[in-house]
């Protein structure tokens, strides 16, 4: 289907697999935004939705208060958050804490996997762009971290569920991700009846070793 957008992919999909469906969504929220549109009871279809993204209680990326995915594209994700469906929100809160370093690059390019091999390429540009950040080579693990979470394949530690919203206004707080706790450990608690979205502050164990583990684990290609 070459003329299919992604968007209009995601309904079929949704409406041909219902509540099969799981969403990674690694980038800004257009696509899933413009699904929403297409077919307002997409919701209902897609089992739940991850999204790497946004900075709840820490600095933005891309501004003081927003990280790039959001403040990109912060209308569509405001339409995303605010959907009836479960949320698992991946922020920088969390994704900024756990780093491939190059040790970790060292074992992926002498693993002998082509995976692997190709990985430790990728991170040396990676390397050097976090270089500026962190003062060291290293990088944070911000789309495999929200992919890890998504598939169950990191253990949660604090991921309250929370009221998640986006400021779509013009000014300095534009993009700014808004998640106000529901469990009353924070101010301005804002009830959201019957809602199950969250967001994750912290895993528990040192992810980027698990998740070098299950790199070096991949089976060998015919």
């Amino acid at each position: 289907m070459e003329s299919e957008t992604a968007a209009e992919m995601l309904v079929r999909l949704a409406n041909e697999y219902p509540g099969e469906l799981r969403v990674i969504a690694v980038g800004p929220l257009t696509n899933l935004a413009l699904a929403l549109q297409l077919d307002p009871n997409l919701p209902a279809l897609v089992r739940d939705v991850t999204i790497m993204g946004g900075a709840a209680f820490v600095p933005g990326n891309i501004s003081p208060v927003a990280e790039a995915n959001i403040f990109n594209d912060a209308e569509a994700a405001a339409a995303v958050m605010e959907a009836d469906w479960p949320v698992t929100l991946v922020p920088l809160d969390v994704t900024m804490n756990h780093r491939f370093d190059e040790a970790h690059r060292a074992a992926l390019g002498t693993a002998g996997h082509p995976v692997a091999s190709a990985l430790s390429g990728m991170l040396v540009q990676y390397f050097a762009f976090y270089n500026t950040i962190f003062g060291e080579h290293c990088a944070a693990l911000h789309d495999p971290l929200a992919a890890a979470i998504a598939v169950g394949a990191l253990e949660l530690d604090d991921a309250p569920y929370v009221g998640i919203s986006v400021d779509t206004s013009k000014g300095e707080a534009h993009g700014k991700t808004r998640c106000e706790r529901l469990d009353g450990e924070a101010a301005g608690v804002r009830e959201v009846p019957d809602r199950a979205s969250r967001v994750v502050l912290s895993v528990k164990g040192d992810a980027a070793a698990h998740l070098l583990e299950r790199i070096l684990s991949l089976p060998a290609a015919n």
